[in-house]
């Protein structure tokens, strides 16, 4: 029996990614206009739509968003606001609300990490905006119209281009990448490069609508069904100011691990307040590093000390040894190459809760060479809904499970019996594709 196909897709951020960047690709890719328009409209924000032109960026032909404006300026939006809009949004389906609600949420959380505030209270200023509201949910609304927030739909990238100098914002001249869009980098594992492009070339909203939606790794084996290419503001002299978007197909056979080189960069440190390990695990994830973690040692003259290591690509590894050297007391950073054997995976958000009261919560999809899944639910987000809903984490980790299989919004799962030999080990595997 042939094995049924799904949706894959590849982002091309090599040279940056903004909001409309990335809803001009998906639209150019096969998104109807119209189901964004419907979707923006939907908001409730008089006046607020969009429209598409035919540009060229270095070149090259592509798709260019442009957003109506209401004739009022806009005024400063909180996180509660902005959801509001998303629930009063009929025109937007339950895929798509769920996947904007993340989006919001995580530049919510980001601008909160940067002023030292909370999400509740962030001022979104330019996030918020007439353009940046438009262009999230328009690309959520595209994303689903082109079955990419399926529960089984892969959507990797490359690493962003975030670019170099400064850029004008609400709180005066800041630095590229601007904090934001570092902090989402930091808490989604999005890797950064591009250092050498001048400008800012990865927005907040940019960085996260891809946090929300892909997994960085290299483009998943695919039959290519179309290509999208959106174009930014600014035609740059340096390469196309473009993101491109691949969109495919492909079915359980060619789900099998994929090979390739991880580098593993390490240094050993036995003079470091303990204190200050979870900051510098947090600038190597910041740095671009996949993965990175300590471990106890015994270290010269008997000493206790650490290994701290950490998993990146070969192109990252002078900014994560320079965050090692910059964030701890070692002297020396040492590296060698491994080859490694990679699980296809994607993640989904699903929403957990009552209904009008849920709480997104990312979950990580596994597919195992026979075609089956596996999934898990992210702890950060599934420790965050269960504050704001009141349940244990593990509830939540269950309901959001049930959701992702169901694919529908989950409540709280009935309780078991004590004699139901489930209780104690419930399932993680999914449906044989």
């Amino acid at each position: 029996m042939t094995a049924p196909a799904r949706a894959v897709a590849h982002v091309d951020c090599t040279a940056g990614v903004a909001g409309d960047m990335l809803l001009g690709a998906l639209i150019d890719a096969g998104a109807r206009t119209e189901a964004v328009g419907e979707g923006v409209r939907s908001l409730g924000v008089p006046g607020l739509d969009i429209s598409v032109e035919r540009a060229r960026r270095g070149g090259f032909a592509c798709a260019r968003v442009h957003v109506t404006r209401p004739p009022v300026p806009d005024r400063a939006r909180h996180l509660p606001d902005i959801l509001d809009h998303l629930t009063a949004a009929t025109g937007l389906g339950p895929a798509a609300v769920t996947f904007a609600t993340r989006v919001f949420e995580l530049l919510a959380r980001a601008e909160a990490t940067a002023h030292g505030t909370t999400p509740d209270r962030v001022h979104f200023h330019e996030v918020g905006a007439y353009d940046a509201l438009a262009d999230a949910v328009g690309c959520a609304a595209a994303l689903d119209d082109l079955g990419l927030l399926a529960p089984d739909a892969t959507v990797t990238c490359s690493a962003l281009a975030a670019g170099s100098g400064s850029v004008d914002c609400a709180h005066g001249r800041v630095p590229v990448p601007v904090p934001a869009v570092l902090h989402i980098a930091a808490e989604t594992g999005l890797p950064l490069t591009g250092g050498d492009l001048a400008g800012e070339r990865t927005t907040p909203t940019g960085a996260a609508l891809l946090g929300a939606l892909a997994v960085p790794r290299p483009a998943h084996p695919m039959t290519v069904r179309a290509v999208g290419v959106g174009g930014g503001r600014r035609d740059t002299p340096d390469r196309p100011n473009v993101t491109r978007v691949v969109i495919g197909q492909t079915s359980a056979e060619e789900a099998r691990p994929g090979h390739d080189e991880v580098l593993v960069v390490e240094s050993t440190v036995d003079d470091l307040d303990p204190r200050l390990w979870p900051s510098v695990l947090r600038a190597l994830r910041a740095a671009g590093a996949w993965d990175c973690w300590t471990s106890e040692i015994v270290a010269r003259h008997g000493r206790p000390g650490r290994l701290v290591t950490a998993l990146c690509p070969g192109p990252l590894r002078d900014a994560v040894a320079d965050a090692l050297f910059r964030h701890t007391t070692t002297l020396g950073v040492r590296w060698s190459v491994h080859q490694r054997l990679v699980l296809p995976r994607h993640s989904v958000a699903v929403s957990v809760g009552p209904p009008g009261g849920g709480h997104s919560v990312q979950v990580k999809v596994a597919e195992r060479p026979d075609g089956t899944l596996s999934c898990q639910p992210e702890l950060s987000d599934a420790e965050r809904a269960a504050v704001a809903l009141g349940w244990p984490v593990r509830t939540v980790c269950e309901a959001a499970a049930t959701s992702w299989r169901e694919g529908r919004i989950a409540g709280p799962p009935p309780p078991r019996s004590s004699a139901d030999p489930l209780a104690a080990s419930p399932s993680t595997e999914g449906p044989v594709l």
